[in-house]
Order: structure tokens, then C-alpha cells, then sequence
């Protein structure tokens, strides 16, 4: 008799355990519902697996894993926190990797417009002994065309024109 009630005690062990992982699992026809909670027949197959997993000595981590690694993350309620997941991290640092990108551009263009040719011609044409006229057509050469203010909407503009 000591034996059954063994065999009763074992089984509800296993039940117990299979329930508790079947109500952390997403059931993947559903997708709203845990495998526990759901009639679907994927999920009732994937209860069927859950207990033979049991049965064969396996701990809840590793049926976990399993699963994980069959259907994909998606398929837990409580996502798998312990890796580093590469992909996530990129997603969240992107907008800060693009700020920065175009800070540096900016900066760039800024810098090459401050040490620009032109402006070291310039500073040398004024210190050579010119006459007025001289000077002012040097002047007139060499420096550069203004930018215009807004010199995305002109790009724009002419890419429109093409």
C-alpha cells in the first residue's frame, strides 16, 4: 500500500510542476492564452511534452530552455533576462548612436568651414602690400560664395528640378 501511495504522491508532484511551467508558458496558436488555459491542439501537445519532460528527471529550467529554444522567446510570459542580447541593445542605443553621428558631421563641416583655403588666403592677401584695386579684386577671387540659409530646403529644390 506504501508503494501506491507513492506512485499518487509522485504523480501529483508531476502535475503540480506541469501545471506551474504550463502557466508560464505562451500558448503559440493563441497567444493570449498559457498553455494551462488554453484548448488549442498545439497547446494541449505542448502539455503532453511538458509532462514527459517531467517524467524523464529534467528540471523546470531546462523544459524552459527547450521550449525556449524551439519557439523562440515570445513563447514565455517572463522573458529570459539572464544573456545579453545584442539585438535589444542595439534597438535602445540607435538613437543615441544617430545623435551622435550627426553631432560629429556637424562638427565636421564646422570645423573645415573655420580652417577653410579660402579664409587662409585671405588672411595672407592682407598682409601683402596691395592697392585698393589690387586687393579688392584678389578679394573678389577668392573668396567663397555665400551659403544659403537653409541648405536642405535648396537641395531639396534642385533635386525637385531634375
Amino acid at each position: 500500500m506504501e508503494n501506491g501511495g507513492d506512485e499518487v504522491k509522485k504523480t501529483q508532484l508531476v502535475e503540480a510542476r506541469a501545471r506551474n511551467i504550463s502557466h508560464n508558458v505562451r500558448c503559440t496558436e493563441c497567444g493570449s492564452q498559457s498553455i494551462e488555459d488554453s484548448q488549442a491542439d498545439i497547446a494541449i501537445l505542448l502539455r503532453k511534452l511538458i509532462r514527459d519532460e517531467i517524467r524523464s528527471g529534467k528540471t523546470d529550467n531546462e523544459i524552459f530552455k527547450k521550449l525556449e529554444d524551439d519557439f523562440g522567446d515570445a513563447v514565455l510570459y517572463e522573458p529570459n533576462l539572464d544573456g545579453f542580447d545584442f539585438k535589444t541593445t542595439v534597438v535602445f542605443l540607435s538613437p543615441a548612436l544617430l545623435f551622435g553621428a550627426g553631432v560629429a558631421i556637424w562638427t565636421y563641416q564646422w570645423y573645415r568651414e573655420k580652417t577653410n583655403v579660402h579664409i587662409m588666403a585671405l588672411n595672407l592677401i592682407r598682409s601683402v602690400p596691395l592697392s585698393p584695386n589690387e586687393k579688392q579684386t584678389m578679394l573678389n577671387l577668392i573668396t567663397p560664395p555665400k551659403k544659403p540659409k537653409n541648405a536642405l530646403l535648396s537641395w531639396w529644390r534642385r533635386w525637385r528640378s531634375q
